[in-house]
C-alpha cells in the first residue's frame, strides 16, 4: 500500500507544504504536489499550488490569519483537488513530517507524542522565534489529522556529532548543564540532503566525503562536514549566531546589546502567552542584518545596487563567510572533496560565488566563469575550473524531501 506523506515547513510568515508518494520501505519518495501560504506577517498572504501542470502564483487569500489557519486552507485544497486522486480525503495522509528548529538533545527524528512535544514545548524558551509555529502545525495536525503519524525532525540532529571540545562554551559548567547552554547547531536537513547528494555525484561513500558547505539564504550558515558528519556549524545555542541574514546580526560581541539599548533583557511588544522574546532577541533577529544596513531583505537587490550602504552590506557578508571558509579549511586540515554552495542565494548568487572564490584562490578552489554564470539546473552542479585541487559545486537543496525521504526509509517512522 502507497504511503502519502506531507513535509511540513513552517515559520513565522509562511507555511509550505509538499506531498510525497511513497511505495515500499526503502523506496525514494516521489513528490506529486507543492503548495504554500505566504505573507501571515504581512497580509495579504498569498497561496501557491503546484501539481503536475496545475499552477497557481501568489493568488491572496482572505481569512488566514495564523499558522494554523493555512494548514487548513493548504489540506482543504489538497482534498478538493480532483486532480489529486492519491489524496481523496484527509484519511489518505499517513504521515506529516515535520520540521523543527530546535531539537535539543534529539539526535534523530522522533514519532511525535505527549512526552515528545512537551518536550519541544520546553525548548521554545531557547528558539522562540523558530520552534513556536512548528509547533501550532503540530497541533492542527494532531486535531484535524487524527489516523497520521507525526513526526519531528530537527535541524540540530544533524550536527550531534559535533565534537565536545568544539560545542561547549567556556562558562560555568553547571549552569550550562542546567540550563542546556551549548552549540548545537542548524540548518541540518539541508545539510543532510547536500553531503549525500554531494557524495553521490562524487561516486564517493558518504562516510569518505568531507566538505565545507554554505547554506546561503535569508537564514546564512556554514557548516565543516568530515566524513559524512558534521565537525562544526557556524550556528550556536540558536540559530543567531554566525553568518548575517536578511535580518539576523549574525555573531557580534555580546555586550554590544546592552550598549545598544537599556531595555535588552526586557520581554518584546511582540512577545504572547505562548512566545516569550526579550528586547534583545527581537533587535538582534528581526531588526538587524542587511535589512537593517540597507532597508531591503532582498540580497540580490543589495548584490547589484552600487549605493554604498549596499556595497557595505555585501562585503561584511563576503568577509564573514571567507572566514568560516579558512577556519574550516584548517579544521579538515585540507582534507575538502568540495566547496558546496545552497540556498537560494548560494544557487543565484553568481557575483558573490565569484568573490567568494576569489579570496579562496590560495587554499586551492577556482571557478570556471561561463559554468558560474549557468542557470542552476541539476541537483548538484560543477562550477569549478578543470585541474583544480578541489572542487567547486552548487547544490539543489531540499529539506522537504530530506523529511520524507528519511521517513521512507526508516522502518519505525514507515510501518
Amino acid at each position: 500500500m502507497s504511503r502519502i506523506i506531507l513535509s511540513i515547513n513552517a515559520g513565522s510568515s509562511s507555511v509550505k507544504i509538499s506531498v510525497y508518494k511513497a511505495g515500499r520501505l526503502g523506496q525514494a519518495p516521489v513528490r506529486i504536489a507543492d503548495a504554500q501560504i505566504a505573507g501571515l506577517t504581512a497580509p495579504p498572504p498569498t497561496f501557491t499550488y503546484e501539481r503536475g501542470s496545475e499552477k497557481i502564483r501568489d493568488r491572496k487569500v482572505d481569512n488566514i490569519n495564523s499558522q494554523q489557519d493555512a494548514f487548513e486552507y493548504i489540506l482543504n485544497h489538497l482534498v478538493d483537488d480532483q486532480g489529486l486522486p492519491e489524496v481523496s480525503d484527509k484519511d489518505s495522509i499517513t504521515h506529516s513530517c515535520h520540521r523543527i528548529v530546535h531539537g535539543g538533545d534529539y539526535a534523530t527524528a522522533h514519532i511525535i507524542d505527549s512526552d515528545t512535544y512537551h518536550h519541544l514545548e520546553a525548548l521554545t524558551d531557547l528558539a522562540p522565534l523558530h520552534n513556536a509555529s512548528a509547533l501550532a502545525i503540530v497541533e492542527a495536525c494532531v486535531k484535524v489529522l487524527p489516523k497520521a503519524k507525526n513526526i519531528a525532525y530537527f535541524d540540530s540532529s544533524f550536527h550531534a556529532t559535533i565534537p565536545e571540545a568544539i560545542r561547549t562554551y567556556p562558562i560555568d559548567p553547571e549552569v550550562a548543564k542546567k540550563n542546556k547552554l551549548r552549540k548545537y547547531g542548524f540548518h541540518g536537513l539541508s545539510y543532510a540532503f547536500i553531503i549525500r547528494s554531494v557524495a553521490e555525484f562524487l561516486k564517493k561513500d558518504i562516510n569518505e566525503t568531507s566538505i565545507i558547505a554554505l547554506h546561503l539564504g535569508s537564514g546564512a550558515s556554514a557548516c565543516a562536514i568530515k566524513n559524512g558528519k558534521s565537525l562544526d556549524n557556524s550556528m550556536g545555542l540558536t540559530p543567531l549566531a554566525g553568518l548575517p541574514g536578511a535580518t539576523r546580526s549574525g555573531s557580534l560581541d555580546p555586550s554590544l546589546i546592552f550598549h545598544f539599548t537599556h531595555d535588552a533583557g526586557k520581554p518584546s511588544p511582540s512577545s504572547t502567552k505562548e512566545m516569550h522574546i526579550s528586547t534583545a532577541e527581537e533587535i538582534l533577529n528581526k531588526k538587524s542584518g542587511w535589512k537593517a544596513l540597507t532597508g531591503t531583505t532582498d540580497f540580490g537587490k543589495v548584490s547589484h545596487s552600487e549605493a554604498p550602504e549596499c556595497k557595505l552590506a555585501f562585503d561584511i557578508f563576503l568577509d564573514r563567510i571567507i572566514g568560516f571558509v579558512g577556519s574550516y579549511y584548517v579544521k579538515l586540515e585540507g582534507q575538502v572533496d568540495a566547496l558546496v554552495f545552497a540556498g537560494g542565494i548560494g544557487e543565484k548568487g553568481v557575483k558573490l560565488r565569484t568573490k567568494i572564490i576569489e579570496k579562496c584562490l590560495c587554499l586551492g578552489f577556482a571557478l570556471d566563469d561561463k559554468k558560474n554564470g549557468q542557470a542552476i539546473e541539476q541537483v548538484v552542479q560543477d562550477i569549478g575550473k578543470e585541474g583544480t585541487k578541489h572542487r567547486t559545486l552548487v547544490c539543489q537543496t531540499d529539506e522537504q524531501f530530506e523529511m520524507a525521504r528519511g521517513c521512507a526509509a526508516d522502518s519505525n517512522l514507515f510501518e
